[in-house]
């Protein structure tokens, strides 16, 4: 069967209206929360703040009256996620079987650079502990400082918490702000799903869900992917024959983007939504509960999926990077850029900076792309709204645009902010 050819266009509304970022929010409050972090397959977990933890933006921008307390307690108080991997992400706690696979996988593997084959003692403590005291975190141990740095922890009984977490002896209990405290799985994980999923049920589950993730994803790259959920190494041969027994059995639908040669592979049960995106529809699913992205716009995270990982450049033509760890003087933008996403496509950046002493937020940067509407009515009251949407998430009091431009955008910008909302703005 030929593959299904569809437009850039479709390809980019695809993927993000998979995420549930166009053509709006379709998700609402406490309970869509929980929706969007299902649809979107993984959230990854940051410990930054410079305005808000990356993965609060990320639902922010999915969500309507999106609040953090809501991620907190879908995770630790009613456990239908939990966050794990040395790519910290949140997932739901029904994947646990599937994941336990690659939790075995390091619990036979060289780990921690060896630390747990030579300090059997410091395991026996931390295990002794946690089973007299209860929960406990990095903090609650002393602990012998470590000869050597290493980035999993500065103290022995950190690296043990960590090697004893990521081969899923441990879970999550809960965090005290972003730092870890540790229960015993079987104190946590419900017991109807804690047990190891089969090599094969593990090998299919972790093939749809980096499909599922992706929205279109490359089929000569499935073996990385495969590789980092299961610790296992694929052949080309093992993955041909997985990826065609799973086409075979309808799970996959090939997909081809017009003017190039590359085949993507898509959820079969998502073409629907791919035909109708491709005569100019939105899904009914997709309906969004307020504003459409091109009547206000959304301010994506740094690590949002869609534009991290270099796909900004390949979905939007848009050339992004978290430039966080690049030093200040190599910096093209600033350091906690975000993209602007406007109707299906990404526009432009900003670079937001909240004080919490004075809950100023202050836009320190913005860039726009050369074919970007700036001088249209429509597109400053679609970022004034995102702005005052964005601002009100992060509590802020004033809001600082004195670098928006050109003059003219920052003034149609100022004004519809003074119209209809309270904030004082610069």
């Amino acid at each position: 069967m030929n593959p299904i050819v569809i437009s850039q266009q479709t390809a980019r509304r695809f993927v993000l209206g998979k995420q549930g970022l166009w053509p709006g929010r379709r998700w609402k409050g406490k309970r869509g929360t929980v929706e969007a972090l299902r649809a979107c397959e993984a959230v990854q977990l940051d410990p930054l703040n410079v305005v808000a933890r990356s993965q609060d933006i990320v639902l922010h921008s999915r969500v309507l009256d999106y609040k953090p307390d809501y991620l907190q307690q879908a995770l630790y108080k009613d456990r239908q996620f939990f966050d794990y991997g040395g790519w910290l992400a949140v997932y739901p706690t029904s994947e646990l079987p599937y994941w336990r696979v690659n939790m075995e996988r390091y619990s036979h593997a060289k780990r921690v650079e060896d630390f747990v084959f030579t300090h059997h003692e410091i395991f026996d403590f931390v295990r002794a502990e946690l089973k007299k005291r209860g929960p406990l975190g990095n903090r609650d141990f002393e602990g012998k400082s470590l000869d050597n740095w290493n980035y999993r922890g500065r103290k022995e009984t950190s690296l043990a918490l960590y090697d004893m977490w990521i081969s899923g002896e441990l879970m999550m209990h809960h965090r005290d702000g972003f730092n870890r405290v540790y229960d015993f799985r079987e104190n946590i994980a419900p017991k109807e799903l804690d047990y190891v999923a089969s090599e094969k049920e593990a090998d299919d589950f972790f093939a749809r869900k980096t499909v599922s993730f992706m929205g279109l994803k490359s089929e000569t790259k499935m073996g990385v992917e495969l590789h980092g959920y299961l610790r296992r190494d694929y052949s080309p041969a093992q993955i041909k024959s997985l990826l065609g027994r799973l086409r075979e059995a309808g799970m996959f639908t090939q997909v081809q983007i017009e003017g190039g040669r590359e085949t993507y592979l898509v959820l079969t049960e998502d073409v629907a939504a791919l035909e109708a995106l491709e005569k100019g529809k939105v899904p009914k699913s997709w309906k969004p509960k307020d504003a459409t992205t091109l009547e206000e716009v959304t301010l994506l995270s740094p690590l949002d999926i869609v534009s991290a990982r270099g796909r900004a450049k390949k979905l939007f033509d848009f050339d992004y990077k978290w430039e966080v760890y690049v030093p200040a003087h190599k910096r093209r933008w600033g350091y906690y850029v975000l993209p602007i996403l406007y109707g299906d496509d990404l526009v432009a950046r900003l670079d937001p900076k909240l004080d919490r002493e004075t809950m100023n937020l202050q836009i320190k940067g913005f860039w726009y792309e050369d074919d970007a509407p700036v001088k249209d009515a429509d597109f400053a009251g679609a970022l004034a709204k995102g702005l005052a949407r964005f601002a009100e998430f992060v509590e802020a009091k004033r809001l600082n645009i004195s670098t928006i431009h050109p003059t003219a955008l920052q003034k149609k910008v100022k004004a519809v902010l003074k119209e209809f909302s309270d904030i004082i703005v610069k």
